[in-house]
């Protein structure tokens, strides 16, 4: 299958383009799709290319436009005519291969639509692409986006999210016009699947009442079904917070698919070069080191200890925090024992075999250093942050 992809050096068009390359060469395991060539159409593209891509294409993802013309009339020439020209080639080759088309929820011309030069381009488009595929039979995918987000989205262009992400990871100010307006958006990792099910035959079809989307089996439009409506205020509060994190240490809650974990992987593309280092503080002694890693809100924080040769640490229990020690390189003991008992559990440890050990609330626990030469380094997990003001660490020796 060959594809061709205008607009391939936009956001859509990169995001959609790396992940194809992927599925070309054997490395996405999640899709099984053949792919010959990809066909990468932009701006610097010359009017032969296209013509050859048109000719042999097998599938379109049409994803060229204008956003922010320094005319508006540059809309139509850049969101219609555009589509209109691509078309007419593939129609010169007789080529009625399936057409994707991305569009615009602005399109709708609803509400602050209503008005928009750049949705009347875009329903425009639509209408040319409709009347094409009745002319010629061709299936098409017409898509209309809410606002997008997600790695590689240009800043200070026509992604409010792209521009706050950039801001904030470089120490530049937001503008927060109206914390309470709400955006619909979705991620681009959740379109680029989409678009990849409509390649494979699968597209999601819907109508449109409004801005709503309306799931229809015989719609004629395409949608992509996860999306978030989050304000301003909201998106802004989460990237502060984020921008704290190597200072707290403290990961927000990022539950599995929700826009809080998408948001910080987009939010950490933006991040300049001095910001990808994160210096950590080390509580050092003669016995070695102790450094916090990563806290988070509700499921503990990790650290790495170092021991000296020699040296034994720990000497202590908890009533309800526990632990868990992997020794990462070195040769160690690991002793606990119950307290009010006199049995000893012993254990040894090695970085050649890496285990992870609990230590367990009621239990005096200790960590040696077997080596005469090299350090023991163990990556530890507690189940809650440590809390200065309740510590919950009552020294007592393992050994009397």
């Amino acid at each position: 299958m060959n594809i061709l992809v205008t607009g391939a050096c936009g956001f859509v068009g990169k995001n959609l383009c790396e992940t194809l390359k992927t599925i070309k060469d054997g490395r996405n395991k999640t899709h099984t799709l053949t792919i010959d060539e990809i066909f990468e159409y932009d701006i610097n593209s010359s009017p032969n290319e296209l013509d050859e891509f048109c000719k042999r294409a097998d599938f379109v993802f049409n994803l060229a436009g204008v956003n922010r013309p320094k005319d508006e009339s540059e809309f139509a020439a850049g969101n219609a005519l555009f589509i209109e020209g691509l078309l007419a080639k593939l129609k010169e080759h007789g080529n009625t291969c399936p057409v994707m088309l991305a569009s615009s929820v602005q399109a709708t011309l609803v509400g602050r639509y209503s008005q928009s030069e750049y949705g009347k381009s875009k329903l425009l488009g639509e209408k040319i692409v409709f009347d094409y595929a009745l002319e010629t039979g061709a299936s098409v995918f017409v898509y209309r986006f809410p606002n997008l987000f997600g790695k590689w989205c240009r800043p200070n262009y026509n992604s409010v999210v792209a521009t706050f992400c950039h801001n904030i990871a470089n120490d530049l100010p937001i503008t927060v016009s109206d914390p309470r307006t709400e955006l619909e958006l979705l991620y681009i990792d959740d379109l680029v699947e989409e678009m990849l099910l409509a390649l494979e035959g699968q597209a999601k079809r819907c109508q449109y009442d409004g801005l709503n989307v309306v799931p229809d089996d015989d719609g004629r439009f395409c949608y992509a079904p996860l999306t978030y409506k989050v304000t301003l205020g909201e998106i802004a509060d989460l990237l502060c917070r984020f921008a704290e994190q190597p200072k707290t240490l403290v990961v927000p809650e990022m539950p599995s698919g929700s826009f809080e974990k998408k948001l910080y992987s987009t939010y950490l593309s933006y991040l300049p070069k001095d910001k990808i280092c994160v210096p950590l503080k080390m509580n050092k002694d003669d016995r070695g080191s102790f450094t916090e890693i990563l806290k988070t809100a509700s499921c503990g924080q990790f650290s790495v200890n170092i021991t000296k040769p020699g040296v034994t640490k720990g000497e202590h229990w908890h009533n309800t925090k526990w632990e868990f020690f992997a020794v990462v390189s070195g040769e160690g003991l690991i002793e606990m024992r119950k307290i009010g008992t006199d049995e000893v559990l012993s254990f040894n440890v090695s970085g050649d075999k890496i285990e992870a050990l609990h230590m367990l609330p009621g239990y005096t626990h200790s960590i040696t250093n077997l080596s005469e030469t090299n350090d023991l380094v163990t990556l530890m997990w507690a189940n809650e942050q440590f809390d200065p003001e309740k510590p919950d660490t009552f020294f007592e020796k393992v050994n009397d």
